[in-house]
């Protein structure tokens, strides 16, 4: 499915379906260091984590490719699973806010990035809609940095809404929201 077109109409097109994330980690973490500003140091680190998150049951991914297949893009997510380690730190937040029932029967945006030459074109929209259409849940939970962001608005007409804010993740020096939305995802926004 290809993404809307862009700002840019120079641009070429990107199609976006399943890709096998693990065998293109270091692909897709050079997309998310451009998107999110990484260090070497916490590429290596998150290496790990995505390649332990794709072996659970579930576990789907999808990319953004160029005409010449790089990948511009990506999203992956599973099931959420209240003893997964992310669970275990966003309960609490939630539990505070009496939204902790959204940790059950949810698919976790896990990552979604597009690399800065390609966002702002839709693909992010595309990406997070395609995944969640795919998913036998009747909702999705994801965690971003808590500020104004071009994320955070996508996320918001998507339907996601807050669930808990200021979440502090051990080691990460920002804190996070925590946003719920039914599934399935709106397309206009």
């Amino acid at each position: 499915m290809p993404a809307a077109p862009g700002n840019d109409p120079a641009a070429p097109d990107v199609v976006i379906g399943p890709v096998d994330l693990a065998a293109r980690v270091d692909e897709a973490l050079l997309v998310q260091a451009a998107a999110f500003g990484l260090s070497q140091d916490e590429i290596d680190v998150r290496r790990h984590i995505v390649l332990r998150h794709l072996e659970h049951p579930g576990a789907r991914a999808l990319g953004a490719l160029t005409p010449d297949g790089r990948l511009a893009g990506f999203v992956y997510g599973l099931p959420n699973d209240r003893a997964h380690w992310w669970s275990t730190v966003v309960e609490p937040y939630l539990r505070a806010t009496g939204t902790d029932g959204w940790l059950d029967d949810s698919f976790v945006i896990t990552e979604l990035h597009v690399h800065p030459d390609h966002q702002q074109r839709g693909i992010g929209r595309t990406l997070i809609t395609t995944i969640t259409d795919a998913v036998d849940l009747p909702r999705s939970i994801l965690s971003a940095i808590d500020r104004d962001s071009p994320a955070r608005a996508l996320y918001r007409t998507l339907g996601y809404r807050d669930l808990a804010r200021q979440v502090l993740f051990p080691s990460a020096p920002l804190p996070y929201a925590v946003m719920g939305a039914p599934l399935p995802l709106p397309r206009t926004g």
